[in-house]
């Protein structure tokens, strides 16, 4: 399982974004910011997905979203792959191997 200490590289990380390219958001982020449910909508998403986009609304300034981002990363041990607008794309591979549906290149 991809970790904090086993970062993503950065060709990991354009193999992913084109594989979400044409994916839509599944999580809106709206003025309430993280709130419980939002969290476990964002694990089942995560674990149900691999890959997911989140879509933050109202939000102006970057420094919200890339502080909400950070805190995403931390809370679900993903990691985030990239941020276009105001979409960020998160990635946490699936524990059981079984069930993978994303095989990210290796170097």
């Amino acid at each position: 399982m991809e970790t904090k200490t086993n970062k993503l590289q950065g060709f990991q990380r354009k193999y992913l974004r084109g594989i979400a390219h044409d994916m839509k958001p599944v999580v809106f982020i709206g003025k309430k910011g993280l709130t419980e449910g939002l969290d476990r909508s964002i694990n089942d998403a995560l674990t149900a997905h691999e890959l997911i986009k989140v879509k933050y609304i109202d939000f102006k300034d970057k420094e919200n979203k890339t502080e909400i981002s950070g805190i995403i990363e931390e809370t679900h041990d993903c990691q985030m792959v990239g941020m276009i607008g105001h979409t960020a794309i998160f990635y946490r591979q699936h524990p059981d191997e079984e069930k993978r549906k994303i095989a990210v290149p290796s170097s």
